[in-house]
């Protein structure tokens, strides 16, 4: 189960809002054998969505051909410090997580 929070740094230089995000997933293909033999289950995030403000600045849909605990870096225009940033995802599985961070 992925319960830990994700790393959310946001900066906000000349109108441009540079954000980087550290996902904590573990993002199974359901293509890997255990120690036993046995196939490990595909879980992997399939959706992922990131707000300034309440305004959806990114949408994006993920697969199984995503790292573990992915990293993602965008930017946009606009924000200032201090506004919010929140950045959601949701896995195979029907987990979901969503963490927020303001922009420094």
């Amino acid at each position: 189960m992925a319960t830990n929070p994700m790393k959310i740094r946001a900066s906000n230089k000349d109108g441009v809002t540079e954000v980087k995000v550290l996902i904590s997933h573990e993002m199974e293909t359901g293509q890997r054998k255990d120690a036993a033999g046995a196939i490990v289950p595909a879980w992997f995030i399939t959706e992922l969505s990131a707000k300034h403000n309440d305004k959806l600045v990114l949408a994006g849909e993920f697969g199984t051909a995503v790292s573990k605990n992915p990293y993602l870096a965008f930017k946009f225009k606009g924000g200032a410090k201090g506004d919010k940033i929140a950045v959601s995802w949701k896995d195979n599985r029907g987990e979901t997580r969503s963490d927020e961070a303001a922009i420094a």
